[in-house]
């Protein structure tokens, strides 16, 4: 089997970790003790964890966050989802094969007390909204429990190695999102009223006011007299034939892999979306070495930060927008995909299909809310509070704001804090869930003498910390507000320092120095990726903001910054004519050509919608055109939804379902949540322990 491991990172250090030895289906393996079973599985090159009872269909990774069910196991005989169970030496880890069977032995246990806990407040999510929050109720001397399900701190934090947009002051703007997130948690650690729960998942909410969780495979009831739910988002997925095959993965679920456990899943990918997820996602695939073929999106333009669009375009990496995704093919896992254009009226357009050889495809349509705890508890009448994704999808400085200004309100109705919410904490959480503004075009400086910086973002989005980094106070925005445009005061001397160059999260700022040489000016361009690409005199490709190939110049000096030592600073003796245009180094030289000869896509209707149950999207609009406008009834004639995983990858698909079918929204019943909304065996719940080596 082939080593799937990161052994190096131009941003993240390589780790030194123990080995575990552990068996997949007798065959002896090695992983890391404690990472994730699927992490340590895909690391050795196996992607398909089983086999579903109904078709056959082979089932492999899809979220790596708990949410779905695709990559069950059995891990030393008992039923575990690969993601997010860790691994143990001599683990026996097993596929899924056919339907279960009941175990021999099956006497009744005698139940356990299970442990109760009363506290002022329980957060559930330890993300940036939830840390925020805990920061602010810890400051005040608030007892208050944090609960995370993963065995860190920090959320999607922790998969985020770019540089944070927003303000230096308000939200570590310069800083890389996983630094931050240990920023957050050291911060906490300091309040002796702040209990974390790590590796504990919520599971229910109930109607006496009791949230019940699972730690380390125990059962816990806790009683809180206020609740804030932080939980976080998960990932819309699309309907599309193959979108089931191993290799179809959520944005999240990648960075997952390349990011936190440093695992090279994908030799290629295709990304499907052009927000934000996507494009950053993009950029951390080439950053782990991985080949991205192109990114696709449906609409005219990407919808995410148009610094990061350029970032990938600099890099070698084909955008198209205006396409949609037709089909992932391959046998056991994906092997291609079939991509096309779309018309104004979102028609596929005939003879525009491109199929790439690829053996990944990356959705990031979109996030929707895990609120089913919020949504509950308010139901059920509790004093219920909720922050970040959980609240509304926006960027991760906006949840910690959203986090302070929820923590305080808090404290308040528990009486802790008297004073008032600074009012600006809401017009800033504003600010920073604000859309990018339109691109606008944007002149070079005039001048071409001594030294300066040249801004290369020509779109309005909440970012400023070029202005805190700056030793001349000479970099202002616009308006002096932190959506403004950058600007170097003319009336000021440059020192070139180029701690703007280093700091800029979009990579969007260069600096040109005609001191020495006026027609051959020395450019210093940012640089994150693959070092050995900028070997000290190796001719490297330089790009204008679109990826356009400027002329090949030889790499004269490599610096980095203390501060953001994972910026190297690429010093470049360049054409006159090409120094203020002159943004990034192309990376992805050889291109990554759409293949030749084109298979035609299955028809849409083959498109599994409900995961789980494995139903097509055929069965549910065949449904919906008979007249069924209940998702309970849809359930029970299809199953769809019947699953383990409890609707939460196959709801918004059926909505969006109903809604291309013409059906008025609001004459549709939603299906009726429990307060369970976890799988859970049911042992648990009489206090008896569960784990693989229970």
């Amino acid at each position: 089997m082939r080593d799937m491991r990161i052994r190096q990172h131009p941003i993240l250090t390589i780790p030194e970790t123990k080995t575990a030895d552990f068996s997949w289906n007798d065959r002896p393996l090695s992983g890391r003790e404690g990472e994730m079973i699927s992490s340590a599985l895909i690391a050795a090159g196996v992607h398909i964890f089983g086999h579903h009872a109904k078709d056959g269909s082979p089932q492999g990774i899809f979220c790596a966050n708990g949410q779905c069910s695709q990559c069950l196991v059995l891990a030393d005989g008992r039923p575990a989802k690969a993601c997010m169970t860790p691994l143990t030496a001599g683990m026996k880890v097993q596929s899924v094969e056919g339907l279960p069977r009941l175990p021999a032995q099956d006497a009744p246990l005698a139940p356990a007390p299970v442990a109760s806990v009363v506290t002022d407040v329980l957060i559930i999510g330890g993300g940036p909204a939830g840390l925020s929050a805990a920061v602010e109720l810890g400051r005040l001397g608030v007892r208050t429990l944090l609960i995370d399900d993963k065995d860190r701190l920090g959320g999607k934090l922790v998969l985020q190695t770019h540089k944070f947009f927003g303000s230096v002051e308000d939200s570590h703007a310069g800083t890389r999102g996983y630094e931050i997130g240990e920023i957050l948690a050291a911060e906490i650690a300091g309040f002796p009223a702040v209990e974390v729960w790590l590796n504990t998942t919520a599971v229910a909410v109930f109607a006496d006011g009791i949230v019940g969780c699972v730690r380390d495979g125990r059962y816990v009831v806790i009683r809180p007299a206020r609740l804030m739910v932080a939980s976080g988002a998960r990932e819309k997925m699309l309907s599309f034939p193959g979108n089931t095959l191993p290799g179809v993965y959520g944005a999240g679920a990648f960075q997952t892999l390349v990011n936190r456990d440093l695992v090279k899943s994908s030799q290629r990918v295709l990304i499907v979306g052009g927000g934000n997820v996507g494009l950053i996602a993009g950029y951390h695939a080439i950053q782990a070495g991985i080949e991205v073929a192109a990114l696709i999106e449906a609409l005219p333009q990407v919808g995410g930060y148009k610094v990061h669009a350029d970032k990938l375009a600099r890099l070698g990496v084909p955008i198209f927008t205006r396409h949609t995704i037709l089909c992932a093919a391959g046998g056991e896992r994906v092997e291609s995909a079939t991509i096309a254009a779309l018309d104004a009226k979102w028609n596929v357009v005939p003879g525009t299909e491109k199929r790439f050889a690829v053996d990944t495809v990356l959705i990031a349509v979109g996030l929707t809310e895990v609120n089913e705890f919020y949504l509950k508890a308010k139901q059920f009448g509790m004093e219920v509070f909720h922050a970040g994704d959980a609240q509304e999808i926006a960027e991760a400085s906006a949840a910690m704001f959203a986090g302070k200004i929820e923590g305080l309100k808090i404290a308040k109705s528990l009486g802790a804090f008297a004073g008032e919410i600074p009012s600006e904490w809401d017009e800033k959480a504003t600010v920073l869930k604000s859309k990018p503004g339109p691109v606008v075009r944007r002149e070079p400086p005039a001048g071409e003498e001594g030294v300066f910086p040249v801004f290369h973002c020509t779109q309005e989005v909440p970012c400023n910390p070029c202005t805190s980094v700056c030793p001349q106070q000479a970099i202002r925005t616009e308006n002096d507000t932190i959506t403004g445009l950058p600007y170097f005061k003319d009336e000021v001397e440059c020192t070139g320092c180029a701690s703007c160059v280093a700091v800029c999260p979009g990579l969007a700022v260069t600096l040109v120095d005609y001191r020495k040489d006026p027609e051959h000016p020395v450019v210093v361009l940012p640089y994150e990726v693959w070092r050995e690409k900028v070997e000290l005199g190796r001719k490297v490709p330089v790009t204008d903001v679109e990826g356009a190939i400027l002329g090949y110049y030889a790499v004269e000096k490599v610096k980095a910054r203390k501060r953001h030592p994972g910026t190297l600073l690429v010093h470049l003796r360049v054409d006159r004519p090409v120094a203020k245009r002159a943004v990034g180094i192309w990376v992805q030289e050889r291109a990554i050509d759409p293949l030749t000869v084109y298979e035609k896509a299955p028809p849409p209707d083959e498109a599994i919608v409900c995961r789980c149950e494995r139903v097509a999207a055929g069965e549910i609009r065949a449904a919906i055109r008979a007249g069924v406008r209940d998702l309970n009834q849809l359930k029970a004639l299809t199953r769809a939804g019947m699953g383990a995983c409890g609707s939460k990858t196959c709801r918004p698909m059926i909505w969006r379902m109903f809604k291309e079918e013409g059906v008025d929204l609001g004459t549709v019943t939603d299906r009726v949540d429990r307060p369970l909304f976890v799988e859970v065996p049911i042992g648990v719940f009489a206090g008896i322990a569960e784990g693989p080596h229970d």
